[in-house]
């Protein structure tokens, strides 16, 4: 499946079950967050967050929650997902070129 059939199949999921009336800007963002952090607390206390094997699926699922809510949002917000990715990773390209960026960690501002 693309990304645009699973924002499709996602969309088509809470429409089947009228939940769209629920879903306001400010508590999807809300559910953005705390989708987020379930994934994180995956790795909370770990003995090396490099070590993900065992936690590869429940990872999994948590990411596919944070994915999900932000289809909504974006949504609710009459964004279009794929354009802002686009526009998004377009605008990043310009501020980490490749030539000052490559294996190199720091802000675009400190390059």
């Amino acid at each position: 499946m693309n990304f645009e059939e699973a924002i499709k199949k996602t969309l088509a999921f809470r429409e089947e079950r009228d939940w769209a009336k629920f879903h306001n800007p400010k508590d999807l963002a809300i559910s953005v967050n705390l989708e987020a952090a379930e994934l994180l607390e995956i790795f909370q206390w770990s003995g090396s967050d490099l070590v993900v094997s065992a936690k590869t699926d429940k990872a999994k699922e948590e990411l596919a929650d944070v994915v999900i809510y932000c289809i909504y949002l974006a949504d609710a917000l009459g964004v279009d997902l794929a354009e802002a990715v686009d526009s998004k990773i377009d605008e990043d390209a310009r501020k980490y070129p490749i030539e000052k960026s490559r294996g190199n960690a720091r802000k675009y501002t400190d390059l």
